[in-house]
C-alpha cells in the first residue's frame, strides 16, 4: 500500500481506488473492535487526494448508446472522405461553370485566361504553292491546245471539260452565259486559282473540288484562261508540258 501510495504522489495525481490487505494476526487474543476493510480504503484514498490537492470526481465510463457510439465513430473516421467529397463536389462546380461559359460566352475572360495556360498546339503545316503537282486543266481527249504567256496566264479555245489545276475550295462564282463564268478556287489560305470564260459551272461557292473532277465546261465558243496567286500575286514559274502545267526548277 505504501508503494502505491507513494507512487499516486509522485504522479501528482487523485487516487480512487487502492488496495488494502489486512494480514490476521499471529497472536489469537480478541482484540477490540477494529476499523474493517472498506474503511480503511476510504480513509486512505481521502488522505491521497487531500495530499496532491486534487478532490475525486467520478466520471461515468459506461459505454454509450450504440446507436451514439457508431454515430460519433462514423463522424470522426469519415472526416477525411468528407473532406474529399467537399473538393469533389467543389471541382465538379468548377468543370460545370467553365462548360457553359464556352458554350455561351466563348469569349469571356475565364475562357481568356485558361487558353493563356493551355499547352499550345503544333501549328498546322500549310504547303506552299510549289509544293502542289499540277493536273491537266483540259480532257485529256480533248485535243485542246494550252499555251501558257509570259505573264503565266494558261489559255485555250476548245469543247472541253474544264479542271482545276489542283484540289481546293471555290471561294467565288460569277458572270454568265454571255461573257462566261468564272471561277476562284482556293488552294491554301494564299495559294489561288482563276479560271475564267466557261460557258457552264458545276460547283457552287464553298464547294470542294478536286484535280480529277471538272468544275466547269466549254463549249469553245470563247477564250478559257486559266491563272495562278500567290498573296494576290500572279505567279509565272512555270511552264506547260502538253496540256500539264509544271513548275520550273
Amino acid at each position: 500500500m505504501n508503494q502505491e501510495l507513494d507512487y499516486a504522489e509522485m504522479l501528482e495525481i487523485p487516487v480512487s481506488t487502492v488496495t488494502v490487505t489486512k494480514k490476521k494476526s499471529i497472536f489469537k487474543r480478541r482484540r477490540a473492535a477494529a476499523p474493517n476493510a472498506d474503511d480503511i480504503k476510504e480513509r486512505v484514498v481521502e488522505s491521497v487526494n487531500e495530499r496532491v490537492g486534487a478532490s475525486v470526481e467520478t466520471e461515468d465510463l459506461s459505454d454509450p448508446p450504440a446507436g451514439k457510439k457508431s454515430f460519433l465513430k462514423s463522424i470522426r473516421g469519415d472526416r477525411a472522405g468528407m473532406v474529399l467529397f467537399g473538393e469533389a463536389i467543389a471541382i465538379g462546380v468548377i468543370a460545370v461553370a467553365i462548360f457553359l461559359t464556352n458554350v455561351f460566352m466563348p469569349h469571356s475572360a475565364i475562357n481568356s485566361v485558361i487558353s493563356m495556360f493551355a499547352s499550345p498546339s503544333e501549328e498546322q503545316h500549310e504547303p506552299a504553292y510549289s509544293e502542289f503537282t499540277l493536273g491537266n486543266v483540259v480532257s485529256v481527249n480533248s485535243g485542246a491546245e494550252v499555251t501558257v504567256s509570259p505573264s503565266g496566264v494558261l489559255s485555250f479555245t476548245a469543247e472541253s471539260s474544264v479542271y482545276p489545276i489542283c484540289s481546293g475550295e471555290v471561294s467565288k462564282v460569277y458572270g454568265g452565259e454571255d461573257e462566261g463564268y468564272m471561277v476562284e478556287v482556293s488552294h491554301t489560305s494564299t495559294f489561288t486559282s482563276v479560271i475564267t470564260g466557261l460557258s457552264q459551272v458545276y460547283a457552287q461557292q464553298g464547294t470542294k473540288v478536286y484535280y480529277n473532277l471538272p468544275v466547269g465546261y466549254s463549249d469553245g465558243t470563247r477564250e478559257v484562261q486559266v491563272s495562278m496567286y500567290d498573296n494576290g500575286e500572279l505567279l509565272n514559274c512555270y511552264d506547260v508540258s502538253g496540256a500539264v502545267p509544271v513548275w520550273k526548277k
